[in-house]
């Protein structure tokens, strides 16, 4: 979940202990006991939510970005979009590296990797230099992200597996909201380098932990590295995020449009057919005949469109319509975080997956998120008031259809697999999240007639024509979140369709079993 600012698509602690097992290890094998088992996991669990925080901590900088980079609205969707699109094109290829090279190799090279780009982007002095750093965080970003599960799942017995993966999974879904929180603390008492370089200790605590304590662990006979499906899915992915931001600027008929759109379409057919012709794929297609997997993925691709970009507007919205500093913005998004968090402790989210089902719980969770965003988007306006009523109802929603999500992705597929399929369901999550940023942002744009609402305020004096740009600045956001709400709701419908098909399909199958069976 996204995993993107949504991990916590990718795994869930609501799985049975042997789905949970089957992602690290084979039937056969057993992780070894850690003694200092515990430990570990709370490191890498920093280190992971590290990863997590800066999918979403940029977010409260942009005004600061604004002034002191001279950054457009074109920049910092590709400060954002460079970390998530690097990282979701090489979530796969990290995970078979780690597991044919070594797990622990692979953490530490994360750790290296995330580090050297904390440390260039805090010290970037123009945005194509924030850009790149932001690149390569995604690199290590992606190793980390795999390996932190792996490493977990290796150190701990099958009886303590579902404990350790709740604590990872809450780490993760306090990740995706709580980046504007801290974000806005350090923004308020140091400059905005700073957001990057807190990384640095957290990253040097990791790479002692981890070669102190992580055992290593690797599979010999694991798939090769998919290394032209990353590429080309990398490729094809930035080419389409481009087309999208470029348009509202340059037109979308234009040279520069058009140009990049057709890049994005050839290459991601480059990749399907790749991918269909190798015996070793990043994304195996054949996952994409189960209904319940097409179902949920549809439902993760589109949740994280509607939220990845509606989050990438909220913190405008607070700071640029209300009027808040970065602290007191990223202070009223916590509610999102805590009430997911509150949900998912207390065990109220598994009970409604259990009392519901998989299809009603995701179209449940999904029908209250979308209900969120319009109440954001509608009556934020009018002050803080609204905003709450909507981040509780996202936070809501997403307890409960986050869990079922993930629980169709990783019951449709091979127990063998099951690591594969999180990693795709963590990179179409990925994926939505940059999209979604980049659609959402694209469609403010089109609607506000500006490069940024501060470098229109500051060209004019008069107080009149600045509330008329607040004013059109947001409108914009009131379109922009309602057409998330509207994705957020076409993907609970879809998904709920699918897999409530795919359930009706497989009793079916099982009633004529029983009958070949009884004859």
């Amino acid at each position: 979940m996204v995993a993107a600012p949504y991990p916590y698509f990718c795994c869930t602690p609501y799985g049975n202990s042997s789905t949970v097992y089957s992602m690290t290890t084979s039937p056969q094998t057993h992780p070894q006991i850690h003694p200092q088992r515990w430990l570990i996991l709370g490191v890498i669990c920093l280190a992971q939510l590290t990863v997590l925080l800066d999918n979403t901590v940029l977010n409260v900088a942009i005004p600061s970005l604004t002034r002191e980079l001279d950054a457009t609205t074109s920049d910092i969707q590709w400060m954002i979009n460079a970390y998530s699109l690097v990282q979701s094109g090489l979530l796969l290829t990290a995970g078979s590296a780690a597991d044919r090279y070594g797990r622990k190799k692979m953490l530490v090279a994360g750790l290296a990797l995330f580090g050297v780009g904390s440390l260039v982007a805090g010290l970037a002095d123009t945005t194509a230099q924030l850009i790149a750093a932001r690149a390569g965080m995604g690199v290590g970003g992606a190793l980390l992200f795999t390996t932190t599960l792996a490493v977990a799942m290796q150190i701990f017995a099958p009886e303590e597996q579902p404990k350790a993966i709740g604590i990872w999974a809450a780490v993760n879904s306090l990740g995706f909201a709580t980046g504007p929180l801290i974000g806005g603390f350090v923004l308020n008492h140091f400059w905005w380098g700073a957001i990057f370089l807190i990384n640095l200790p957290v990253v040097a605590l990791g790479l002692v932990a981890v070669v102190a304590l992580v055992p290593e662990s690797k599979s010999p006979q694991g798939d090769r590295p998919d290394l032209l499906g990353a590429f080309l899915s990398t490729v094809g992915m930035a080419s389409l995020v481009f087309a999208i931001i470029s348009g509202p600027a340059h037109g979308w008929t234009s040279p520069r449009v058009a140009v990049s759109a057709g890049v994005a379409v050839v290459v991601l057919a480059l990749f399907a057919y790749w991918e269909s012709r190798i015996p070793y794929p990043m994304l195996d297609l054949a996952f994409f005949r189960d209904r319940r997997f097409t179902g949920a993925v549809a439902g993760a691709v589109l949740v994280t469109f509607g939220m990845g970009g509606a989050l990438f507007l909220l913190t405008q919205h607070l700071q640029f319509v209300l009027g808040y500093g970065p602290l007191e913005a990223g202070l009223r998004t916590a509610p999102l975080a805590l009430t997911v968090v509150a949900l998912n402790f207390t065990g109220l989210s598994a009970k409604v997956l259990t009392r519901l089902g998989g299809p009603l719980s995701v179209l449940v969770g999904m029908v209250v998120m979308a209900g969120g965003l319009v109440s954001i988007a509608t009556l934020a306006a009018d002050g803080y008031a609204g905003m709450l009523a909507g981040l509780v109802l996202i936070g809501v929603g997403t307890a409960v259809a986050s869990p079922a999500m993930a629980h169709a992705i990783m019951s449709s597929i091979p127990p063998a697999k099951a690591g594969v399929g999180a990693g795709i369901n963590g990179t179409l999550g990925e994926f939505g999240t940059g999209l979604g940023v980049a659609v959402l942002g694209a469609v403010l744009t089109s609607r506000f007639a500006a490069e940024s609402l501060p470098v229109a305020l500051a060209a004019t004096d008069s107080a009149t024509e600045k509330a008329r740009l607040v004013d059109s600045f947001a409108a914009g956001l009131e379109t922009s979140q309602l057409l998330g709400a509207t994705a957020v709701l076409a993907g609970g419908v879809l998904a709920a369709a699918l897999l409530r098909r795919a359930e009706k399909q497989e009793k079916g199958e099982t009633g004529e079993e029983s009958a070949v069976l009884a004859a």
